[in-house]
């Protein structure tokens, strides 16, 4: 019951999402009133993840453009990202740098920028230093704003309610995953995933 409470819960407070907009193309949503407007999925997928976990990177790398090509663009699955970071201050540093991405426009670009390579962990890949070079890759132009936005309140509020939801959801470790309800946890095969949406398809008439 846990799950499809923060389920429902998402569809109108989720943080960043991927969904098929009105055109056919993909449409990035920041903040509470752009998810709320945006196209509708029959299948949601919540994912819960840190930039320095390595088989998040691994799902980002493998997986994601794969459910993006199958279901995100024939408008069946949205998916939302949660921060949950885990492994210590660049953790932390990586999920405030995200949401100043988002609050440009820019976090799933900036997703893949960081998750484009498997990175040491704690080890300064998520400096300060590499979170600006990594912005402007994402094709941020207002770093300043970008920085401002990554050590502010707000981005740090952000991050903590992620977080807290998480726990809530009894989520422990990173990747975690929730597709209308139905937990999966880890960087699983592809086709766990495939199974997963298609179900939640047809189980909502698609």
């Amino acid at each position: 019951m846990a799950a499809v409470a923060v389920l429902a819960a998402a569809a109108v407070a989720g943080t960043f999402a991927l969904t098929l907009d009105g055109s056919g193309g993909r449409d990035e949503a920041a903040g509470e009133s752009a998810v709320a407007s945006v196209s509708a999925a029959p299948v949601v997928m919540i994912e819960y993840s840190d930039f320095q976990c390595p088989f998040c990177g691994q799902f980002a790398r493998e997986t994601k453009p794969e459910l993006l090509r199958s279901y995100v663009d024939k408008g069946v699955l949205r998916i939302e990202w949660r921060s949950f970071p885990v492994f210590g201050e660049e953790s932390e540093q990586a999920a405030l740098a995200g949401w100043a991405a988002g609050q440009q426009k820019k976090f799933w670009p900036f997703h893949d920028v960081a998750y484009s390579k498997p990175r040491e962990r704690n080890a300064g890949e998520f400096s300060a230093e590499n979170l600006i070079d990594m912005a402007r890759e994402a094709g941020i132009t207002d770093i300043e704003r970008f920085q401002a936005d990554m050590a502010s309140d707000k981005a740090r509020s952000a991050v903590q309610k992620d977080r807290e939801e998480g726990y809530n959801l009894g989520v422990t470790s990173t990747p975690a995953f929730l597709i209308n309800g139905r937990p999966i946890l880890g960087a699983q095969p592809t086709a766990t995933f495939d199974e997963a949406v298609e179900a939640a398809a047809k189980a909502a008439g698609r």
